[in-house]
């Protein structure tokens, strides 16, 4: 069992769980090892994050291009902490939080992530309807609530494994950037030369455009998902097989952190080589042909023509939505964790709605909040690089706080962060500091 307040989960089938008794190597073994971590880097890819790294591809070209560099080892080395506290601690941030620290910081980190959250729902929201919209010639305003409800009704009825395994396929659409990057024939010499070469621009929109890529890439929900559901995994591990509670608890828990380490890094690479292909495509496509600001989901989509032709539209549109179905649910998911483990309330993906009120109520009241607010008149591609700037502002003072929890003796034990986590922790932290006040100074200067 999870520590004594985190909230509790029902057992869940067998057949969603790693065997993890099996010690084979080689591609089965490695892809036993893949869970929380790579649905991470999967939700990442989110509506917000293809909205921001298209508008970055068609404001600067390939000029963008160095931040997937940058920000890779930053998000892993975050995310990894994350997922270090769910293995070691045996719960959520939150309830790490709760238990080692003032109600005053616990309530203060849940604040900014529902206020990060919320926006991040309505402009995902607003970007899925706006995608369908291109397709079926429906109003906004109709397909927005459809998406809400659907979305609710299959975390409420289902399950978010089932969900995983069906909606991501039609994340697979994105990799079609990959193949339209190359058919787009950008330039060899300005693509390298945007990747290893940066060239900083000390103006407005450089720094908003920046800021929106650290926050759609190193983002709020993303840290309180993946730790609760390292946690929520182990135990479910723990339940399944009683015989490792007679090993000893130093070597299981180091072999967890070994294959947090695979899953997590495997799910950040991933998540960034689609940011990079995404900048890139957009940049060979809308910057090239003159559209250097993204205001619909049409000049987004033109992106893939190279690849889909007049079909772009579609692929375009399968993308957003199912990238959408993928990420609202751990917008949603991460917010009811934080405020069930505030509160030391039953909660879990895998509860029951009638034995996890709290847990689901905060869902149901985050995703109608969100629906309100993507009924408005903004521009819902605006919107959607908007929360990715927001979650750029919020993100520095919650890491600050991984950093605490994870140098935390009474938390983490001897498994506190090595110098390298740290340095990269601190980085991640003072980076989008920096770039989030810079960008604020530069909107009166």
């Amino acid at each position: 069992m999870m520590a004594k307040h985190h909230a509790t989960h029902r057992p869940v089938q067998a057949t969603t769980l790693p065997n993890v008794e099996m010690r084979n190597t080689g591609p089965s073994a490695f892809f036993r090892k893949l869970g929380p971590g790579l649905i991470t880097g999967a939700a990442d890819d989110d509506p917000s994050g293809i909205a921001t790294y298209s508008q970055a591809g068609a404001a600067f070209g390939y000029g963008l291009l160095w931040t997937a560099l940058v920000s890779l080892p930053l998000m892993i080395a975050v995310q990894l902490m994350c997922a270090r506290v769910g293995i070691v601690a045996k719960s959520g941030l939150a309830t790490a939080l709760r238990e080692h620290y003032s109600r005053r910081l616990l309530w203060f980190a849940c604040v900014l992530l529902i206020i990060a959250n919320t926006l991040n729902i309505a402009a995902d929201l607003g970007g899925m309807a706006a995608s369908a919209e291109l397709l079926t010639g429906i109003p906004r305003a109709i397909l927005v609530p459809i998406f809400s409800v659907l979305i609710l009704a299959l975390l409420i009825f289902s399950s978010y494994e089932s969900m995983a395994r069906v909606l991501k396929w039609f994340a697979l659409a994105l990799f079609a950037y990959v193949i339209a990057a190359f058919l787009a024939h950008p330039s060899l010499a300005g693509v390298l030369r945007g990747t290893f070469l940066p060239s900083i621009q000390w103006n407005k929109d450089y720094l908003l455009t920046f800021v929106a890529i650290l926050g759609t890439t190193i983002s709020p929900y993303l840290f309180f998902w993946q730790a609760s559901q390292v946690a929520e995994q182990e135990e479910h591990i723990r339940a399944r097989f009683p015989m490792r509670r007679r090993r000893s608890q130093m070597r299981r828990t180091g072999r967890e952190l070994r294959d947090a380490a695979v899953d997590t890094e495997s799910g950040m690479f991933v998540s960034q080589l689609i940011m990079f292909f995404i900048v890139l495509t957009a940049g060979a496509t809308l910057h090239k042909a003159g559209i250097t600001d993204v205001q619909t989901a049409d000049q987004a989509a033109m992106a893939l023509r190279p690849l889909a032709g007049p079909l772009a539209y579609w692929l375009f549109a399968l993308g957003i939505i199912g990238t959408g179905m993928l990420g609202v649910p751990v917008l949603a998911g991460s917010a009811a964790y934080a405020i069930a483990e505030a509160g030391a309330f039953r909660g879990g993906m895998d509860e029951k709605p009638e034995s996890a009120r709290v847990f689901y109520g905060v869902m149901v009241i985050a995703m109608v909040m969100g629906t309100i607010l993507a009924l408005t008149r903004i521009n819902a591609m605006k919107m959607l690089l908007w929360s990715a700037v927001m979650n750029g502002v919020l993100a520095p003072p919650l890491i600050v706080i991984i950093l605490m929890v994870c140098n935390n003796e009474k938390i983490m034990g001897e498994y506190m962060n090595g110098i390298w986590l740290n340095v990269l922790g601190w980085i991640a932290a003072g980076l989008m500091g920096v770039a989030a006040v810079a960008m604020i100074a530069s909107f009166f200067m």
